[in-house]
């Protein structure tokens, strides 16, 4: 007799949402139950292992999403693709943090609300580069994008590239990033960028590195933009 969804393990739990999943997109008869049970886990019972579970087997409808939107490039001249796949699973995570009761009985209800966290992260960032007119010089700990807008001042663009040049390129300047443009909590950057960053104690040390090393150069900063004046 077949083991219940509920009864599964989250290996065996994910293995059978992954044939359920491929069915579906085949277009083919397929049974709701093993995600749905993968999303009442991760999102009723908050079991982190769950929701890497759920990213694993949803990303690639994000990310076929994503390069089907219309606005998509447009989006693409300011985030990544992992960027735009980090922040709608962040959006879907916040709403059910504000919503206990949420639950979906179908899986194309699931997947139209994830598609609808993506289409809210893709539009509010466009809405916030559009009303970038210029980048103030950050104090410590306050956020900073990764990349200028195009119609970002000249001012704006030499600002970005003090900074870069403040901090390490590779996992110092991809965790600055992710913590004060994204507004990812280090334990967020973990479960959401798990390939990239495992450890949230390196997290939690790569920020206090990137506060620190800012705070001691803002004269630097001041300087190199008074200097092209």
């Amino acid at each position: 007799m077949e083991e219940l969804p509920d009864q599964m393990s989250l290996s065996a739990l994910e293995n059978r949402c992954t044939i359920e999943i491929n069915k579906y997109r085949r277009r083919e008869p397929s049974n709701d139950l093993y995600c749905l049970e993968s999303f009442h886990r991760a999102m009723v019972q908050r079991d982190d292992l769950a929701w890497d579970l759920m990213h694993r087997c949803f990303s690639p409808f994000v990310r076929g999403w994503l390069r089907n939107h219309p606005k998509r490039d447009i989006a693409m001249r300011f985030e990544s693709e992992e960027n735009y796949v980090a922040e709608t699973f962040k959006r879907f995570w916040q709403a059910t943090e504000h919503n206990a009761e949420l639950e979906f009985r179908t899986l194309a209800a699931a997947l139209q609300y994830l598609k609808a966290s993506l289409n809210g992260a893709i539009m509010d960032t466009l809405r916030a580069y559009s009303r970038q007119k210029e980048v103030p010089l950050p104090e410590p700990g306050s956020p900073y994008p990764e990349e200028p807008a195009a119609e970002d001042t000249d001012d704006s663009i030499e600002l970005w590239e003090c900074i870069k040049s403040l901090l390490p390129a590779g996992r110092e300047l991809r965790a600055a990033f992710l913590l004060f443009h994204d507004g990812l909590k280090p334990r967020e950057i973990v479960h959401y960028c798990s390939q990239e960053f495992s450890d949230v104690k390196e997290v939690y040390r790569l920020r206090r590195n990137i506060i620190e090393r800012l705070a001691r150069n803002l004269d630097q900063i001041r300087w190199r933009l008074s200097d092209e004046e």
